[in-house]
């Protein structure tokens, strides 16, 4: 039953209502719900002051501790919402849930400081303007960069070191280069930039084959700086197109190009959407299977979170490119992807879903973790891209 739903998604979806629906008002009433579906998790949790939301599988709610990579998205997700309606119950929640993460400014065991700071700190700073969050933005930028080796010329993902790796980088890792970035705007220390730049370059010459998909996962040898395995841990195969993955880079090399202006990453995120546009296997509602290359499709699980990712991102890279073709293109994905999101083939029902906002997101297939579900980090990419489209074209 549930591979026949994935077959009928696409039908379902050219028949609702939200493909009928002005996109003002798809916009609008798709930020209203959220706004309330949160509010409900808000309150779940209020009263522990350890608890992140994380998911919801098997009919129960999953939650994480700070040092969780994905803790700071249901903060930024709160500040998105607070940004667009301006309810203050809603910014007094996004506080609350923002300094539960704070203890991880001075985490250097994750490579995820980026997420899990710059999701809710930043956020918060960027709304508030409070010389506190922009003091643990800074120290968790200093935290971070004591990850990058200078000799391999990127920062290090993983710690846990397997046989066959020495120094894992993971494409996911191009997203937490925005706080480095930041915070070299922000202060002094100079490194910071150079460190995001090094760490860009690196992947970009590493990560990519010929089709401009990427690996997931590529480890170094610490002494010559070269890789040594090339893998894909969450996807199907070594050698497949993991999703989320190439959502990571398209979204990171287009903020890369925001805060540089070389022009290198404008084209490397243009190759990376048309790599994801044209496959042969994204389907018509543009909502990508979990894996490019998954062998059941058309009976694979969809990925929401990487058609979040897709939307948001290509909404800014369509404000830096200067063919208008590409731009249209890239505009006309984005609202058939926010359309279908906000559609009820993928957007739950008030009170449903363990109060997450999206269903049907892959968190990692090939360890049975997080599939046909909700992914924190996919409403957080999703409300982002709803802003973004909103400021642009609504406001």
């Amino acid at each position: 039953m549930k591979n026949l739903l994935y077959i009928l998604f696409p039908v379902f979806l050219l028949s609702s209502c939200c493909q009928k629906q002005p996109m003002d008002d798809v916009v609008n009433n798709a930020l209203k719900f959220a706004e309330k579906q949160s509010l409900l998790l808000a309150e779940k949790y209020a009263d522990n002051d350890t608890v992140l939301p994380r998911s919801f599988e098997h009919g129960e709610n999953t939650t994480s501790v700070s040092r969780w990579w994905t803790s700071g998205f249901f903060p930024g997700v709160l500040w998105y919402l607070y940004e667009d309606s301006q309810n203050e119950k809603i910014l007094d929640y996004a506080k609350l849930y923002t300094s539960r993460v704070e203890k991880e400014k001075f985490n250097t065991k994750n490579h995820d400081v980026g997420f899990m700071l710059y999701c809710s700190f930043g956020n918060g700073f960027r709304l508030q303007n409070d010389s506190a969050y922009k003091a643990v933005l800074l120290q968790g930028a200093s935290s971070l960069s004591t990850r990058y080796n200078p000799n391999v010329g990127l920062i290090r993902s993983w710690d846990s070191k397997r046989d066959i790796w020495d120094y894992p980088v993971i494409i996911d890792n191009m997203m937490n280069l925005e706080l480095l970035l930041w915070a070299g705007k922000n202060s002094t220390e100079k490194d910071y930039r150079a460190i995001a730049i090094s760490h860009a370059d690196k992947t970009m010459e590493n990560h990519y084959r010929r089709d401009m998909s990427c690996f997931h996962v590529v480890s170094y040898d610490t002494i010559t700086g070269l890789p040594h395995v090339k893998q894909t841990h969450q996807g199907y195969s070594d050698e497949s197109a993991w999703a989320r993955g190439q959502a990571w880079g398209l979204y990171g090399y287009t903020l890369m190009y925001r805060e540089t202006r070389d022009i290198k990453y404008l084209h490397m995120a243009i190759k990376i959407a048309r790599f994801m546009i044209h496959h042969k296997n994204m389907p018509e509602d543009m909502v990508p299977y979990w894996d490019y290359d998954a062998p059941g499709i058309p009976n694979e699980p969809r990925d929401a979170s990487t058609a979040a990712l897709m939307a948001s991102a290509l909404i800014e890279l369509s404000g830096y490119v200067q063919d208008k073709r590409l731009e249209k293109e890239y505009l006309d994905v984005t609202e058939k992807q926010i359309r279908s999101l906000a559609s009820p083939a993928y957007t739950a029902k008030l009170g449903e879903n363990g109060n997450f906002i999206l269903m049907h997101s892959t968190g990692n297939y090939p360890q049975n973790s997080e599939i046909d579900a909700p992914l924190t980090y996919a409403d957080y990419y999703y409300i982002e891209a709803l802003m973004r489209w909103k400021k642009k074209f609504m406001n």
